[in-house]
């Protein structure tokens, strides 16, 4: 059921190409040819769950790596044979999405690489700034690079920002009317940017406390008050060039926009030959 959400999903994304027709590619029509998806970067590979069914439903033969592999400057990651005025018409969207996610899961894999150089049990997690329509495929390409997804949605938990306690009045109210509404499913955490409101939060039973903002020192004093009475997750402004210095501090979690919101595609290219 799941594959067929997605699929569903991605013939959406095909309509923006495809429709009301690909004027260009009727000029190979009937032509039958093979395809070669080359990396012209290096990187981790993330993606190919998704197109897999795509160009089983087009009836395109598929070979190639698997996610979570390892692929260099020059390597084949995938080869592709059918009609060629099919294959033409996904090249664009099979580009876009291998050359995202497999970014977001190559930028995933060395921030968590090198936290887990000072703190071996740090997770790296994504946030929710995603792009729009890609969340799911963006989230999954966060956890082929051996990161945490975090929320998907507002259902996931509850998360007590400052805007939420500036309407509320105060971090400890915020958590009771929590308690009393939330389903004993849901974890409760709350996102603070001091060392007092950390500890209104701890008192107030949460769950978990994200310090949004801070500097490593900050966090590394709110560290050491409160390590292992409550998860303490670090958010806000932490970078590849940066992650060392906060999961030095023994945050349990650090979570990262930038794995969505900034990482730079990597470089992939389609070439075709005829076979008849």
């Amino acid at each position: 059921m799941i594959e067929k959400l997605v699929l569903n999903k991605l013939l959406q994304f095909l309509e923006e190409d495809v429709l009301p027709e690909d004027v260009t590619s009727k000029i190979v029509r009937g032509i039958k040819c093979k395809a070669y998806i080359k990396a012209k970067d290096e990187g981790l590979l993330a993606g190919v769950k998704f197109l897999r069914p795509l160009y089983e439903y087009f009836n395109i033969k598929f070979e190639g790596m698997d996610d979570g592999s390892l692929f260099r400057k020059g390597d084949i990651i995938i080869t592709l044979e059918g009609d060629a005025e099919t294959i033409l018409a996904i090249e664009r969207l099979s580009l876009n999405l291998l050359s995202r996610l497999s970014a977001i899961a190559t930028t995933t894999k060395k921030m968590v690489e090198s936290a887990r150089e000072v703190n071996p049990n740090v997770i790296i997690a994504g946030t929710r700034k995603t792009t729009p329509g890609l969340r799911i495929f963006e989230k999954y390409a966060i956890e082929i690079g051996g990161g945490d997804p975090h929320r998907y949605n507002l259902s996931d938990m509850v998360l007590i920002k400052d805007n939420h306690i500036s309407l509320i009045g105060s971090v400890r109210e915020a958590v009771t009317l929590a308690k009393k509404i939330t389903s004993f499913t849901k974890k409760i955490e709350v996102e603070v940017s001091d060392l007092k409101s950390a500890l209104e939060a701890y008192e107030a039973g949460a769950d978990a406390i994200l310090l949004d903002n801070m500097s490593p020192k900050e966090v590394e004093e709110i560290v050491s008050l409160l390590k292992d009475k409550v998860i303490l997750e670090a958010s806000g402004r932490i970078t590849p060039e940066n992650v060392k210095d906060y999961a030095k501090t023994g945050v349990d979690i650090i979570s990262s926009g930038y794995l969505t919101h900034s990482v730079k595609a990597l470089d992939l290219s389609l070439d075709v030959e005829r076979i008849s």
